[in-house]
């Protein structure tokens, strides 16, 4: 019986490993809107609020900001062509380490 059972259990396990088990396994990738809270979480609620919906201590709420006004403030201090800010400050700092994950952050406060 204990046989039949291991003969059993082995070939369970061999039926379940992939056909192309010799391709390199891919990193799994956090969705964007993951790796974006993660990057306002970390860096972002020193002046805005923890929930992108409300205004924080020092900057206004950024809940549906888009790609580029996210851009313009974090890359350039700036607001893109045609944008009326919700505050006119000159308060926000350049963050230009922060380029890659623009489109991050972008997916989180959509």
């Amino acid at each position: 019986m204990k046989k039949l059972l291991l003969i059993f259990l082995l070939a369970l396990m061999f039926g379940a490993c992939e056909k192309d088990s010799d391709q390199p396994v891919k990193a799994a990738r956090l969705p964007d809107a993951v790796r974006g809270k993660r990057v306002y979480m970390g860096t972002c609620i020193q002046c805005h609020n923890s929930d992108p919906s409300k205004d924080g201590p020092v900057a206004p709420a950024v809940k549906g900001a888009s790609e580029a006004l996210i851009e313009a403030r974090i890359l350039h201090r700036a607001y893109p062509p045609g944008y009326t800010p919700k505050r006119k400050t000159t308060t926000m700092p350049a963050f230009p380490y922060l380029k890659s994950a623009i489109a991050d952050l972008a997916a989180f406060l959509s």
